[in-house]
């Protein structure tokens, strides 16, 4: 039996063995001894007392708060308490995230959001009822959960209780939503001028530049630049002091007047439903480091952590310009939550069986052609958030693996497997030529990337329905084999098969 789990890609983290790390020497007591050490090797420097909490983790403790909130309770030797399980997408977005995460969040304590906004689809189907998230972690369907949304998360106030209003009326599963909901103090507010600025921006490119970046107008651009500016508000400047608030929001207001003279601001009107707002999400808004910490330094918990867009949309290692203006890849999961790597678990890319991608952009497999057209009428490629028709190719194991050196994948949710069931043949990128000659790498420019020819594999297809399949072997054996070139091409193992829409049709390999 091929021994595809043994490689250094492949290896779960889940189950890696650790080398135990050797312990400081003590002055004054015998030395680790170390594997093979001989004679006297069974001794073992015995651990001295621990310090009784000093500085600030005495105060907080004498302050009466929780052993877990207290940063290593005084002692040097604090254990890395639970970790978090990570989802993001591999491609351009769109790959079934949501699917995996409510198929997770069955079992989950906790749900997170570390990045992004609305500017975000996720569709989740329970009981032939369809929701779909934008803001709100779709984890939160189980009443079970508590829904976190974490500081790297910008938040449009009217979107958030919208998109939940929509969803209360198609089903009981957002019931009593927001007393599961919290939101990090430090998360940064999206107003309607920064969503009004967006469309500007949109309109001047078309104008200036003859296109577009195809953005989403959802203001996400404009606020994480409000951001970087240092002058954003956020979460806590809401609901602390609204006099102070209301004259930051006016200074931020002014200044984007002045940059888009067109643009109109109800500054009043404007504050006079923030302030609604605020006494509705104040309940919610809690400090996320603690919050956090106590998370993972308290009980035994599970917690999820849903990423938004995906790898090659990520600010700095996307398709860039055509990106959001966020990290979704896994690095975004500790500067958007505000916990350390240590805590990082399974790592876990989702990839749609073929490819997928909204608005402009390099795409190497797009097929401008019937197969792109049979792709996208039969896995109805719209997006959630824009609606708009997605564009379509052949699955690119290029881009899979970049997106692999990024973030470390340690198992993969490969999705829509059974949109391909019509195909007699399946091809597949595998690699990328420039001027004829193979390119190692994965190219940072979208005029490279434009130009690169992509060689394929051709697979047989299996010209059978699949979407009943319930495990790997009722697969057909094309299937399988397509699954396992897959695994092969970039070291990696597949633990979940999609081949339709519902939780049951999730196909778990171990």
């Amino acid at each position: 039996m091929r021994q595809r789990h043994r490689g250094a890609a492949g290896r779960r983290r889940g189950k890696r063995g650790r080398r135990a790390l050797p312990l400081p020497h003590v002055p004054g007591a015998p030395r680790q001894p170390q594997p093979g050490a001989g004679p006297g090797a069974e001794l073992q420097p015995q651990p001295e007392p621990q310090p009784e909490p000093e500085g600030a983790a005495r105060a907080m403790a004498e302050q009466g708060a929780p052993a877990a909130a207290v940063p290593n309770g005084g002692s040097a030797a604090r254990p890395l308490g639970n970790k978090v399980t990570v989802v993001l997408g591999a491609q351009w977005g769109d790959e079934g995230k949501g699917k995996v995460v409510d198929l997770l969040a069955q079992d989950a304590d906790i749900v997170c959001r570390c990045q992004g906004g609305n500017n975000a689809g996720h569709t989740v189907v329970v009981d032939s009822v369809e929701y779909d998230f934008h803001l709100l972690p779709s984890g939160i369907i189980n009443p079970k959960v508590t829904a976190f949304i974490g500081n790297g998360v910008v938040i449009h106030l009217p979107g958030l209780f919208e998109e939940a209003e929509k969803n209360l009326k198609k089903g009981k599963g957002l019931e009593g939503w927001e007393k599961r909901l919290i939101i990090s103090d430090r998360a940064h507010i999206v107003f309607d001028f920064h969503q009004a600025a967006d469309g500007i921006q949109e309109q001047q490119r078309q104008e200036q530049a003859g296109k577009n970046l195809g953005t989403t107008k959802k203001g996400i651009g404009p606020v994480y630049s409000s951001k970087a500016a240092r002058s954003g508000l956020r979460m806590c400047d809401l609901v602390s002091d609204f006099d102070e608030f209301s004259e930051r929001f006016k200074v931020l207001a002014n200044q984007y007047k002045a940059i888009y003279p067109t643009l109109e601001i109800d500054i009043e009107g404007e504050l006079k439903k923030l302030k609604a707002y605020m006494e509705k999400i104040k309940p919610m808004v809690r400090d996320g480091v603690y919050f956090m910490y106590e998370a993972l330094h308290g009980p035994p918990k599970k917690i999820l952590v849903e990423g938004a867009n995906a790898a090659l949309l990520d600010i700095d290692f996307g398709t860039y310009p055509f990106v959001t203006s966020s990290n979704c890849t896994v690095g975004g999961v500790c500067t958007g939550l505000g916990m350390p790597p240590q805590n990082v678990g399974e790592v876990y890319g989702v990839v749609k069986a073929y490819t997928t991608r909204v608005g402009i952009g390099a795409f190497p497999t797009e097929q401008n052609n019937e197969t792109g057209e049979l792709l996208q009428k039969r896995g109805k490629e719209y997006g959630v958030t824009t609606g708009r028709k997605r564009r379509c190719g052949w699955l690119d194991l290029v881009l899979l693996r970049y997106a692999y050196m990024i973030n470390g994948f340690t198992a993969l949710a490969l999705t829509k497997l059974d949109i391909l069931d019509i195909f007699s043949e399946i091809k597949v990128g595998v690699a990328y030529k420039l001027d004829g000659e193979i390119i190692p790498h994965f190219p940072a420019n979208q005029e490279v990337l434009n130009k690169v020819e992509v060689r394929y594999e051709t697979l047989p297809g299996w010209g059978t329905d699949i979407s009943n399949a319930r495990t790997f072997d009722e697969l057909p054996v094309n299937a399988q084999n397509y699954v396992r070139f897959i695994e092969r091409e970039l070291g990696v193992p597949v633990k979940w098969i999609g081949v339709g829409k519902s939780r049951e049709s999730m196909i778990q390999l171990f």
